[in-house]
């Protein structure tokens, strides 16, 4: 009876090591995957493209760089409660898992960048990526674009109108300031098993890769 109830055990016992080395084997992509999610870098590298009502920007550093007939459809805007700007925010990330330090060269696609945009430290609309973009295990920076519209008059309205036009060009002008534009994301990869999000929110910036 002892002899049995041992032989019972000991196969229990081999098939709950089996399962946990099955498990152990499921869960290693799994594993690598968020590790080098995890490593991945980001920094916010530049602000493009950048318009207000349809007006562009870029090139322009004073409210006198204005035409007259851009002036009159910025004022009714304005009256009207209404400035939507459309610009696109130029990230650079970096993937150190080029196969040095005992680690293994892999290549990250980012499938997600679900980002929350700061102005000046103040929470506003939330943009994405367009489309997965594979980053390469080289060391070296992959820029990706997020293409972002928002209403100014919505969220600085207070700003009054000078103001308003001010802050645009300090986001898109000639002069445009990276410094004042910050993203809170929080980055998905593709895995075997699927995709996964990243543990967490990060801060992109501009001066720094985080």
């Amino acid at each position: 009876m002892r002899s049995r109830l041992k032989t019972a055990i000991l196969a229990a016992l081999v098939i709950l090591a089996a399962g946990l080395l099955s498990s152990c084997a499921a869960l290693e992509p799994f594993l690598s995957a968020l590790s080098n999610l995890q490593r991945l870098q980001f920094r916010l590298a530049d602000v493009s493209d950048f318009s207000v009502l349809g007006i562009r920007i870029e090139g322009k550093s004073a409210l006198n760089d204005f035409s007259v007939m851009d002036g009159v459809k910025l004022v009714q805007g304005f009256t009207a409660k209404r400035l939507p700007a459309e610009f696109v925010l130029r990230v650079e990330v970096r993937n150190p898992n080029d196969g040095t330090g005992g680690s293994p060269r892999t290549v990250s696609t980012l499938t997600g960048l679900e980002s929350r945009l700061l102005i000046d430290g103040t929470p506003t609309v939330i943009g994405n990526i367009d489309q997965a973009i594979e980053i390469p295990g080289t060391g070296r920076n992959t820029v990706i674009p997020i293409r972002m519209t928002i209403d100014l008059y919505e969220f600085f309205a207070a700003k009054g109108y000078e103001g308003l036009l001010n802050l645009a060009l300090a986001l898109g002008g000639a002069e445009r300031d990276p410094a004042r534009v910050a993203l809170d994301a929080q980055p998905t990869v593709t895995t075997p098993l699927g995709p996964i999000v990243y543990p967490g929110r990060i801060t992109i910036i501009d001066a720094e890769f985080r």
